[in-house]
């Protein structure tokens, strides 16, 4: 229903939507600071401000949002990768634990859509001004969850093509084409209807991913050797090198959620902190830790380099078909999310264009990195690199992110952060806070520096290739930050 407050932002209106009968009008969502209603089912908002009277829900709704979307088939892949990599069983279930621990940060994160009723794509806007915040969005936002779309969606794909397989039909390339945009097309019409979609599915959807792989759980511990070493197992500085790289390996994981105000703007305003980072925090662990743990435990018994075929022999056949779907559905709940920030940050990126269309945009891009992924590349050595260099940007990121959340102690206004213009408190110096920018490129360069993965930096190789990219960048970038923005600390 379309809002009759008055605007608190003049300027150039959007688009009138048509068919609008309640005497008041809808607005086009189009990237544009103005207010948006809701109409046909469709979130009609995008990147504007929520105003208070169109807050909704509690916080323990971020419970299940979270745990849908890790219980999925890249964590299964994630977490028996690190067995792969020559971790005995024990010390892969601990790296595990660690990494994810870094959802806390993602918790953290998600604490100014409350108060500011603003995406982190706005958010942002206070660590690198407006004009600074569009590189930042095209980047770390848009760019970055385009590639964990196409990761993700190649996954489901990789158990669906099994499916079609059971089903009698050749599984050629013309197939796999269409199960990757049959697969595409019911994810991002999730995204499309957006936020109270999301939050009325993820429920159910999160009941039936537990009751699935709690079923592939009992069969899996069955078959694990929980004393499992490999034959050459690592010591030395191989096995240190090892667990700084499954660190933060599975760290990539929450690590890309710097978004993830997104989906508690529509809390009310007076939604305690505590609450939002709790939930938020607590739902992606458990999920995550479970589902890698899982995989690593899997390892032990079967070949984790194609899981999906694997286990499937552990399973009784009526199962398989269930585990296959279950496979395609988490990560369909997993991509609904990182399609729906993608759009946000493709509106944030200047482009004004309704956050429907953007969402479809970033579609049509994934689908093609994904055919890529699956016909061109090597899907799994694909996930390796992608996850472990993108942590080159979002340690720091993230870093930057929660620094100024507690340097501001987490106040943070909608209306001013919404506003573009250079007289807005967020335009700093023709539109760029170079704190911000200063700190974000440190914090890139010392990852880069300390980095071991698809080439290796020269700390790294001083270091015998111990990876140290994730910790040195975050500190850097936070160190830095706080430094320079020092003076929001004594104004908060």
């Amino acid at each position: 229903m379309a809002s009759t407050l008055p605007d608190p932002h003049p300027g150039p209106r959007p688009t009138p939507l048509d068919g609008t009968t309640d005497g008041t009008t809808a607005y086009r969502d189009t990237g544009h600071t103005g207010h948006t209603g809701h109409t046909g089912g469709v979130e009609a908002h995008g990147i504007d401000h929520i105003p208070d009277s169109e807050r909704r829900g509690r916080p323990g709704e971020l419970f299940s949002v979270w745990a849908a979307a890790n219980v999925n088939y890249l964590s299964l892949v994630v977490g028996g990768s690190l067995v792969l990599m020559g971790l005995t069983l024990w010390q892969a279930l601990a790296v595990i634990v660690v990494g994810n621990l870094f959802w806390l940060l993602t918790g953290l994160l998600a604490v100014p859509g409350p108060v500011a009723g603003a995406p982190s794509e706005v958010v942002t806007r206070a660590m690198y001004g407006v004009r600074g915040n569009r590189v930042n969005n095209a980047v770390t936002g848009w760019l970055i969850s385009v590639c964990y779309f196409a990761l993700n969606l190649a996954a489901a794909a990789t158990a669906a093509f099994a499916l079609v397989d059971r089903a009698g039909l050749p599984v050629n390339t013309g197939v796999k084409a269409a199960v990757v945009v049959l697969v595409a097309t019911v994810t991002l019409a999730i995204s499309v209807y957006g936020h109270a979609a999301i939050v009325r599915l993820y429920l159910p959807v999160t009941l039936v991913l537990t009751a699935v792989f709690a079923a592939v759980g009992v069969v899996v511990l069955r078959h694990t050797d929980v004393g499992y070493v490999p034959e050459r197992p690592l010591t030395g500085t191989a096995l240190w090198a090892t667990l700084p790289a499954g660190v933060a390996l599975i760290a990539s994981g929450p690590l890309s959620y710097t978004t993830s105000a997104d989906f508690s703007r529509y809390l009310p305003r007076s939604t305690p902190a505590r609450a939002v980072a709790g939930w938020t925090a607590f739902g992606g662990f458990v999920s995550s830790v479970l589902v890698c743990g899982l995989g690593a435990c899997a390892a032990t018994a079967v070949d984790m380099n194609d899981p999906e075929s694997s286990l499937q022999p552990l399973l009784p056949g009526w199962f398989r078909p269930v585990f296959l779907l279950a496979l395609v559905l988490g990560t369909v709940a997993l991509n609904a999310l990182t399609a729906y920030s993608a759009g946000l940050a493709l509106q944030a990126v200047g482009l004004r264009i309704r956050r429907s269309l953007s969402v479809l945009v970033d579609g049509a891009v994934s689908v093609s990195l994904t055919l890529y992924a699956l016909l061109v590349s090597d899907f799994l050595g694909t996930v390796g690199d992608v996850l472990q260099l993108t942590v080159l940007l979002l340690g720091p990121s993230t870093a930057v992110y929660a620094t100024d959340i507690l340097l501001r102690r987490n106040r943070y206004d909608g209306p001013a952060l919404a506003d573009e213009s250079p007289a807005g408190p967020f335009w700093y110096t023709g539109g760029v806070n170079w704190s911000g920018a200063l700190a974000l490129g440190a914090g890139v360069a010392a990852s880069a520096l300390c980095v071991d993965t698809a080439y290796t930096g020269p700390v790294a190789a001083a270091l015998g290739g111990v990876d140290l990219a994730l910790p040195a960048g975050m500190a850097v970038a936070s160190a830095l930050y706080a430094l320079l923005m020092r003076h929001v600390r004594d104004t908060a």
